[in-house]
């Protein structure tokens, strides 16, 4: 009678930097797993007949196929199950909230701590990226169809679609509006949590696929959806995400010292203020920052301030912990490494000083009411509550937008009453014939991994309309 496995309830811890050491440097937080440590976690999959975790997935990837092939140390095929459905693993596997996706859906997530699959998914996208002469004919082409799509931006979203369409034979050209590739995967993430080493990879691999990449060419101004059609291309899918900042909109909000969440993680991840005076952007912290926000930009530009030499970070949350939509994790890194929560708090206006720059902050406290539309409980003023912060540097860290000037050159694509492109989410389509959309400029600001999914969706289906096999008929 063969003998019932044992299973270990208790995933394998990752290495980590000191809170200590790591709150004043820029290196990588997470350590990831040794290869003994891998094995062991990987053991851990109980190899379900019918494995959920792959319904939490958005781009689908055979996650105990790979996993299997890990633990029996196949690496080449292991890198090859998983880059068949996902061609970014080596950033899913340090940005994807997979405790909300693949990982809540796992069998033994009912009696104990779920298979660690993005910190696995890491392992083995690290060892490809040390083993290249070992999995470099996995990037083959794919003999050309003679069909040219153009893709607008850089990001999770564009470098997916561009990824699955190249290997389908498309002739695919990014146009992307900055001076390096990579959207908010090189500006928006902290060098701490996705260094850019691990991006710069996974681009090189997407161009490696044939996808030429186009820099400093801002559609919209270079030249528009309709006139890309026009000289060409046979699809256009547009993903230039969501770059435009949200304000507080209260009194005092030009004053010097604040920064939008979007420019301080801009200068610090894409122009290397923290290597200042190597690099020349310079950022301003003092010793006092609060950053108002709970999602995960507001604790990477937290822990950012820290890192630059702030004494003292607090971030300034409306609601309680339990409503913060950042994901567990980096609250609790930023928590370890000494920021402070100031929750139920809200501002009311900003002071400054004869100089015209930010010295203090007038804040009062909220209590929770009944649920709103997003179905968190909503902030209510406290009347009375009102108090005076002294600070240096405030950085408002709300969500963003998308830039309007993709839709203001582009006669009849609709929007949504938010500003984002009304799409058909199965497919990406858009309004306008030819032209899909997908991640932020869709969406609004989101998860990496949901902008991806966005990717391949789009991509199987200008696949299907180009092949004939689907008409294009467009939203209403």
């Amino acid at each position: 009678m063969t003998e019932k496995k044992k299973i270990n309830l208790n995933r394998v811890p990752i290495p980590k930097q000191t809170p200590e050491l790591r709150r004043r440097n820029f290196n990588e937080v997470a350590l990831g797993y040794t290869q003994e440590q891998a094995f062991e976690e990987a053991s851990r999959c109980i190899q379900c007949k019918k494995p959920s975790c792959k319904n939490g997935c958005p781009v689908n990837v055979e996650i105990p196929e790979f996993i299997e092939a890990l633990h029996e140390d196949d690496m080449s095929e292991a890198v090859r199950i998983l880059k068949s459905k996902n061609s970014l693993p080596g950033i899913c596997g340090r940005v994807c909230p997979q405790e909300t996706q693949c990982e809540m859906t796992c069998a033994l997530a009912k009696k104990g701590a779920p298979v660690a699959i993005g910190r696995l998914e890491r392992y083995v996208a690290d060892w490809e990226r040390a083993h290249p002469e070992i999995t470099d004919w996995q990037k083959k082409r794919t003999k050309p169809n003679n069909r040219k799509v153009a893709i607008v931006g850089s990001g999770p979203a564009g470098l997916t679609c561009a990824a699955d369409l190249a290997k389908l034979g498309y002739e695919v050209i990014i146009f992307e509006a900055l001076h390096v590739a990579g959207g908010v995967l090189m500006y928006g993430i902290p060098e701490f949590r996705l260094p850019k080493v691990i991006v710069q990879g996974e681009v090189n691999y997407v161009k490696a696929l044939g996808v030429e990449i186009t820099l400093d060419h801002v559609i919209g101004k270079i030249a528009t959806a309709d006139e890309l059609l026009q000289n060409g291309y046979n699809a256009v899918f547009l993903a230039p995400g969501a770059g435009a900042p949200m304000f507080l909109n209260i009194p005092g909000e030009n004053l010097s010292g604040i920064y939008s969440a979007n420019e301080f993680l801009t200068r610090t991840n894409l122009m290397k203020a923290y290597l200042f005076p190597e690099y020349d952007t310079p950022i301003k912290v003092g010793k006092r920052v609060v950053v108002f926000g709970g999602g995960n930009v507001a604790m990477d530009a937290s822990r950012c301030a820290l890192r630059l030499g702030a004494e003292e970070v607090y971030i300034i949350y409306r609601r309680s912990r339990v409503e913060m939509p950042a994901r567990a994790e980096e609250r609790d890194n930023a928590e370890e490494e000494g920021v402070i929560f100031k929750l139920l708090t809200n501002p009311k206006r900003f002071i400054g000083d004869e100089q015209g720059r930010v010295k203090a902050v007038e804040l009062y406290e909220m209590e929770l009411g009944e649920s709103d539309e997003s179905g968190r409980r909503r902030p209510i003023p406290k009347p009375g509550s009102e108090f005076i912060m002294d600070i240096d540097t405030a950085i408002p860290a709300l969500g963003t937008t998308p830039n309007p000037i993709i839709p203001s050159t582009t006669k009849g694509l609709e929007l949504t009453k938010w500003g984002t492109v009304k799409t058909d989410e199965a497919t990406g389509r858009t309004s306008k014939e030819k032209i899909w959309c997908g991640g932020d400029m869709a969406t609004g600001a989101a998860t990496v991994i949901s902008a991806m999914g966005a990717g391949k969706r789009a991509a199987a289906d200008i696949h299907a309309y180009l092949k004939g096999k689907t008409s294009l008929s467009c939203i209403k």
